[in-house]
C-alpha cells in the first residue's frame, strides 16, 4: 500500500516540487488550496512540471482550522509538509498582521490538526534562514542563536519553535527544515533571482534594456528546490525527528549573481543594472551562509546543482517563457 502525504502550499514553488518528487518515490500526494481570485493560475506550476493530474488538491486554508481538519481526517496522511506561508520578505513589511497570522499561526493551526486528527503522522515544517538575520555566527548551524530582521523572519521564527515545543510536549514527529536560500524557474517573480533571471531575458529578447535592483552587495547561500525538497523527505525518513540547516555552505553576492546571468547571455550586467534605492530593505540582512554538515552526516544529504548551472536554467526558462508567452517556461 502506497504511503500518503499532504502539503500546504502544494501550488508553491516547493511544494510543486515536492508533489514531484514525492510522486517518483510512489506516494499518494495531496494538498491543500486557498480559493482565491487568481484561481485560474493556482496550478500553474503543477502543470509547468506535468503533474497537475497525478496530486488530489483539497479546498483548505491554513488559516481556517476546520478545512485542515477535514482535510487530515480525509486524506490519512502519513506525512505533512507545511510549506504554506506568506514568504515575500518585502511584503512581510507592507503586510505585518498577514504575515503573522499565515507564516506564524498557520503552522500552529496545521500542528493542532495533526495533534487531533492524525497524530501519529510525521510533520516537516518549513523553517528559513532569514530567521538568523542580524548573524550572530559567520556560519550558520542549528545552535546558531536566531536575530530576525522582518515581521517574515519574527513569523518563522515562532513557526520554528512551536514545531520543536509541539515535538517535545506531544511526542509528535515533527522536525524543521531550516533551509537557505533555494531558487528554480518556478521561483515568484517577486525574488530577487527570478526578478534578475526574468529581466536578463527581457533585455537579450529586446523587450527591455534596465533592469532595476536594489542591494547589489547582500550575500546568499543559494541552491535548487530540486535538492532542498529531497531533504524535506529525507528528514521525515529518520526514525528521530531533529532540525537542519539545508544549504551549500556557499555565498553569493547578488552583483555575482547578476554577472553570472548576464554572462549566460553574452552580455555585460554592467551596462544593464541600476541600483534603485527603493528595493532596499527596511532592515537589511547582509550575508548569510549555511554549515549542512548534520544534514551530510545524519541525512546523507548533498546538494547536486550548482548555483551557475541554476542561475543559467532560470534564465534559459524565462527566455522560453517569453518566446512562447507561457508562466512557467
Amino acid at each position: 500500500m502506497s504511503r500518503r502525504a499532504l502539503i500546504t502550499g502544494i501550488t508553491g514553488q516547493d511544494g510543486a516540487y515536492l508533489a514531484a518528487f514525492l510522486l517518483e518515490q510512489g506516494y499518494e500526494v495531496a494538498g491543500f488550496v486557498r480559493r482565491s481570485a487568481s484561481a485560474e493560475f493556482v496550478g500553474a506550476r503543477l502543470k509547468w512540471l506535468g503533474i497537475y493530474d497525478k496530486v488530489k488538491l483539497i479546498d483548505g486554508d491554513i488559516l481556517d482550522q476546520a478545512s485542515l481538519i477535514r482535510g487530515i481526517r480525509d486524506s490519512q496522511p502519513d506525512e505533512i509538509y507545511n510549506l504554506a506561508a506568506q514568504s515575500f520578505v518585502t511584503s512581510s513589511w507592507r503586510q505585518p498582521h498577514l504575515t503573522g497570522d499565515v507564516t506564524s499561526l498557520g503552522a500552529l493551526n496545521v500542528l493542532e490538526a495533526m495533534n487531533l486528527e492524525r497524530p501519529g503522522a510525521r510533520f516537516y515544517q518549513a523553517s528559513s534562514s532569514e530567521m538568523y538575520g542580524l548573524i550572530q555566527q559567520p556560519v550558520q548551524t542549528e545552535t546558531t542563536p536566531f536575530y530576525p530582521r522582518s515581521p517574515y523572519a519574527v513569523a518563522k521564527v515562532y513557526a520554528h519553535w512551536i514545531t520543536i515545543n509541539y515535538r517535545e510536549s506531544f511526542g509528535l514527529h515533527a522536525s524543521a527544515g531550516i533551509l537557505f536560500n533555494h531558487e528554480s524557474p518556478l521561483r515568484g517573480i517577486e525574488f530577487v533571482t527570478r526578478k534578475v533571471s526574468d529581466g536578463v531575458a527581457r533585455i537579450k529578447l529586446g523587450l527591455a534594456d534596465k533592469l532595476k535592483l536594489g542591494n547589489l552587495e547582500a550575500e546568499r547561500d543559494w541552491g535548487h528546490a530540486k535538492d532542498y525538497v529531497r531533504a524535506m523527505w529525507l528528514m521525515l525518513q529518520q526514525d528521530q525527528p531533529e532540525d537542519f540547516v539545508i544549504a551549500s555552505g556557499r555565498t553569493t553576492s547578488v552583483r555575482a549573481m547578476c554577472e553570472m546571468a548576464f554572462s549566460h547571455v553574452g552580455l555585460n550586467y554592467k551596462d544593464h543594472v541600476e541600483v534603485d534605492p527603493q528595493y532596499f530593505r527596511p532592515a537589511e540582512v547582509d550575508r548569510l551562509i549555511g554549515d549542512p554538515s548534520k544534514a551530510k552526516r545524519l541525512l546523507k544529504w548533498e546538494p547536486t546543482i550548482s548555483v551557475e548551472a541554476m542561475i543559467s536554467e532560470m534564465v534559459d526558462a524565462d527566455i522560453r517563457r517569453h518566446s512562447h508567452g507561457s508562466v512557467y517556461g
